[in-house]
């Protein structure tokens, strides 16, 4: 009977163990699997994705001047879908002066800012000349992801370009909350590693489309530390093919109603322009960017620049009926905008024209 009993315990013990090498090898033979499709899919997308340098003025603070501009130099990614058209994200393109794409095989060219969408953090950006047997990517339904998907991401962090990072949908954070037209605020939340200068790149599904663009991670040790976001693709979509509002090429501050009574400006909110790009529609107009740098309620702010009023007949308002008209004023200026625009420069009201 003891003998009969361990000859059981035997059969038990290693069919237990069976079970655990078929499982250890169902999941090796998965991740193998897995990291072959991975590694076929980057090799088809990963030319796609490009290398943003740019250079822009930036109003510091000083000790031995107020006012001191200085060149500030920048790095983002982005990736093409078309053999002019690059997209990337809207804080790497803010006010640039000069923008450079590099690509995989060497070749850097020009480019310009299209379009621009500072709260979804999305941007379109035009190559000066097309590229030459392109290799594009399309994007995706963001909207089809589920939490626990695996994506990867593909841009250059730290400057090193086509890295790839991968990881899973942790999250989709959406803000439908406000009401304000001009904020659009879709993101999905992952654990794929994201570091200083993956911003603008693409997000991949495993069909190699770009259901997301990076745009930024939460951290308090400055570096990855678990949490990073990307725009999503359906809102870029929209967005930048559809609506297509142009670029203006400034940095603007919104003005709360304590703020225009802070600075004098004579209706209840108002524009704040901090800088201004010399080539763009604003900086072809003449409207100017500040000079100072101030602290005010713990944010910083460029004061001294003009301040906007109103666009054609419509005064910039804080509430939905002004921002709706406003909005689909901006959606509907087209390539080549005729308009006006009031503002307020050292207590006058003057009107500029955009002809």
């Amino acid at each position: 009977m003891p003998l009969k009993k361990d000859l059981n315990l035997l059969d038990k013990n290693h069919s237990m163990y069976m079970k655990y090498i078929y499982l250890l090898l169902f999941t090796c033979t998965t991740f193998f699997v897995n990291a072959q499709d991975l590694s076929e899919i980057y090799k088809k997308v990963s030319p796609a994705v490009v290398i943003i340098f740019t250079s822009e003025k930036e109003v510091v603070s000083s000790e031995i001047s107020k006012t001191n501009v200085v060149t500030k130099e920048g790095l983002g990614s982005g990736f093409m879908i078309s053999d002019r058209l690059i997209v990337t994200a809207a804080h790497v393109v803010t006010v640039p002066e000069k923008i450079s794409v590099l690509f995989p095989d060497g070749d850097v060219i020009p480019a310009t800012v299209v379009s621009s969408y500072k709260s979804a953090d999305i941007a379109l950006i035009k190559l000066f000349r097309p590229r030459i047997n392109p290799v594009t990517v399309a994007f995706g339904d963001s909207d089809a992801l589920e939490v626990g998907e695996r994506i990867f991401v593909i841009g250059a962090p730290y400057g090193q370009g086509a890295s790839l990072s991968s990881g899973y949908v942790s999250g989709i954070r959406k803000d439908q909350s406000s009401k304000n037209p001009f904020i659009n605020r879709e993101f999905i939340q992952t654990d794929a590693a994201i570091n200083h200068g993956n911003s603008g790149g693409p997000m991949f599904n495993l069909k190699g489309e770009v259901v997301g663009i990076v745009s930024s991670i939460a951290t308090q040790s400055g570096g990855f530390d678990g949490i990073g976001y990307a725009s999503t693709s359906n809102l870029a979509a929209k967005l930048l093919m559809n609506d297509k509002m142009p670029w203006l090429g400034a940095d603007m501050h919104t003005l709360s109603t304590k703020e225009c009574k802070l600075l004098n400006v004579p209706q209840a909110n108002a524009l704040l322009v901090q800088r201004v790009v010399d080539s763009s529609i604003f900086g072809e107009m003449g409207i100017k960017g500040g000079h100072t740098e101030v602290v005010i309620d713990n944010q910083k702010l460029i004061l001294g620049g003009d301040i906007i009023l109103g666009f054609n007949d419509l005064i910039f308002e804080l509430n939905e009926a002004s921002l709706n008209k406003l909005a689909a004023f901006a959606n509907n200026m087209g390539d080549h905008p005729k308009f006006t625009v009031t503002i307020y420069r050292d207590g006058k009201i003057l009107t500029l024209k955009h002809q």
